[in-house]
């Protein structure tokens, strides 16, 4: 028998008047699933989709400061290392003197080149398979939403607009947003 530390003939608010889901954590269980499915699929290639989506990035943008990659993943130098640390072990990417001697940057190698080219068709794959999944209709209304939310990022953030003054209520400052 379950023993409640409430008085008898009140609720519990929290089972009465639920949240809303969160937005943030659903993404962050919506990402693992998503992730899982690339890796699984890109499994033969040997590579990780977030290695994927780092020598796509350097490919396209030629050797980049190690901080502007980090920028341009929306990702910390901690979470970066991570990623690239397994990609120069096998000779994917170089870490090179860039031409600011205090600035180091990270250059695609032909191996690199090689490995990307040779994971594309792992890619497509698990880019259809997603289709597939939720309809072409949705995974481009996806693609545009999730670039909205890239946009949240603090890095991304315009200026901050001027203060309304504490007097103003809610729905002031968040019209003024």
């Amino acid at each position: 028998m379950r023993v409640s530390n409430r008085p008898a003939g009140t609720t519990n608010a929290a089972t009465t008047n639920p949240s809303p889901a969160c937005a943030c954590g659903r993404l962050r269980r919506a990402t693992r699933a998503l992730t899982q499915l690339y890796d699984d699929l890109m499994a033969p290639a040997g590579l990780r989709i977030t290695q994927f989506s780092l020598l796509r990035t350097l490919t396209r943008n030629g050797a980049m400061p190690i901080n502007a990659l980090a920028s341009a993943q929306l990702l910390d130098r901690t979470a970066l290392s991570r990623n690239l640390d397994p990609l120069v072990e096998r000779g994917l990417v170089d870490i090179v003197p860039g031409s600011d001697g205090r600035v180091r940057e990270v250059a695609i190698t032909r191996k690199g080149s090689a490995a990307l080219s040779a994971a594309e068709p792992h890619w497509t794959r698990a880019q259809r398979e997603v289709e597939r999944r939720i309809g072409a209709e949705k995974l481009d209304a996806l693609i545009e939403t999730l670039g909205e939310l890239e946009s949240l990022h603090p890095d991304n953030a315009p200026p901050p607009s001027r203060a309304l003054p504490r007097t103003a209520n809610r729905a002031q400052r968040h019209h003024a947003r």
